[in-house]
């Protein structure tokens, strides 16, 4: 039976990052499944107002509303008032089957009311809070350390969303037995992953010429560009190219600068920002595709990258560190060289053997193309529907 779901997300809207383009593209599939979607995001911050639908690409549909919160002022208002707005649209005579959202504040601020008045909860978790609060300090740019008293207010509301949240979904299995281990067994657990378009048919083979190695994503330090551009160092007869970063982040620069210092600046191309629909244009210049991420919580356990699915669906062969989450998708020299985490010397040796033994390379990118079809956006709204079935008929 189809529900009516509310879909909840404090953030500028269309939003280039990839939590924006996770959220349209879950509700979307969620909604071509025949379910009511309302999602309730903050106003685009650009003038004229971009469409959601032109900026991620998709088709407009009848069952997906996409309403923008009233909101301005300093940040603090902003908030406020989001919590306001997303109040009265989930409690009431017209509430929904179910509140969906992925922002941690959002989901305890209704658990904490009265059950006989608000709608069930699910909560979508992307990492421990406070693990990742510590730990963006030292790969954010931007990043403000947190203080013990924020750590201690993030910890109890991780607590009481895990035992109170009618449905808790994870991306990696990583995280639900981190949070089980943390706070104990609970009901309607999901181990969901991310997903990607798999409708559209993978491009051909790389172009002839020099070797490209392609990244694409943000340029965060914990994300591993810098280990990828010192890997090119190494690899003189490889060109490489890097999709995405913002003009407006200081990690763009700072990527450009280290390729100078490392003599690789002349056969890297940087895109800088690229709308959503056109990465795979650019990804499929590409000869071999990489994700370099170093050890990290984040990357370590909580991660389920977007890029990784898309790479996935582009029929190329994947190099990528091997680290736990990554592993719950990748399996080494079936579908993908996996590499020591956070080695550049170990990404150069990865990516050489990806160019130099083509059975390799071709093995591996079959392989995975052939497995991707389990991680689209509509087999991911398939999971979040039995979760969300099951919660409605508690």
């Amino acid at each position: 039976m189809p529900l009516r779901i509310l879909y909840l997300a404090d953030i500028r809207f269309p939003l280039e990052r990839a939590n924006g383009i996770q959220s349209m593209e879950t509700c979307h599939a969620l909604a071509r499944r025949s379910h009511a979607v309302h999602m309730v995001v903050r106003p685009d911050t650009e003038q004229p107002p971009r469409d959601p639908y032109a900026f991620y690409g998709l088709p407009r549909l009848e069952a997906l509303t996409i309403e923008r919160a009233p909101v301005s002022g300093p940040a603090a208002a902003r908030r406020l008032g989001y919590l306001a707005f997303a109040l009265g649209r989930a409690i009431g005579r017209d509430r929904p089957d179910v509140v969906f959202t992925r922002d941690l504040g959002v989901a305890a601020f209704l658990l904490g009311l009265p059950d006989l008045i608000r709608p069930p909860v699910i909560y979508e978790s992307h990492g421990y809070a406070p693990d990742v609060a510590s730990a963006l300090p030292s790969m954010v740019a931007t990043a403000v350390a947190p203080s013990a008293r924020k750590l201690r207010r993030l910890a109890k509301r991780e607590a009481a969303v895990w035992q109170r949240a009618e449905g808790f979904v994870t991306l990696t299995r990583a995280l639900a037995d981190d949070m089980a281990g943390r706070f104990g067994a609970r009901p309607r657990v999901a181990v969901v992953p991310d997903g990607v378009r798999t409708e559209a048919t993978p491009p051909p083979a790389a172009p002839p010429g020099r070797p490209i190695v392609a990244y694409a994503g943000h340029l965060y330090a914990w994300k591993g560009v810098d280990i990828l551009l010192e890997a090119l160092a190494a690899l003189p007869d490889v060109d490489g190219l890097i999709v995405g970063g913002h003009e407006r982040e200081p990690d763009l620069a700072r990527t450009k600068a280290l390729a100078e210092q490392l003599g690789v600046a002349s056969r890297v191309t940087f895109t800088g920002l690229v709308e959503p629909p056109k990465v795979r244009e650019w990804l499929a210049r590409a000869s071999v595709l990489v994700l370099p991420n170093p050890a990290s919580a984040i990357s370590s356990r909580f991660t389920s990258p977007l890029k990784l699915f898309e790479y996935m669906a582009l029929g190329r062969p994947i190099v990528a560190s091997d680290l736990p989450a990554l592993r719950e998708v990748l399996s080494p020299d079936d579908t993908a060289v996996l590499i020591t985490p956070g080695s550049a010397p170990a990404l150069a040796a990865g990516i050489r053997r990806a160019l130099d033994d083509p059975a390799l390379a071709s093995r591996i990118a079959t392989r995975a193309l052939d497995r991707v079809a389990d991680f689209s956006w509509d087999r991911r709204a398939e999971r979040l529907e039995a979760l969300l079935n099951d919660v409605r008929g508690r």
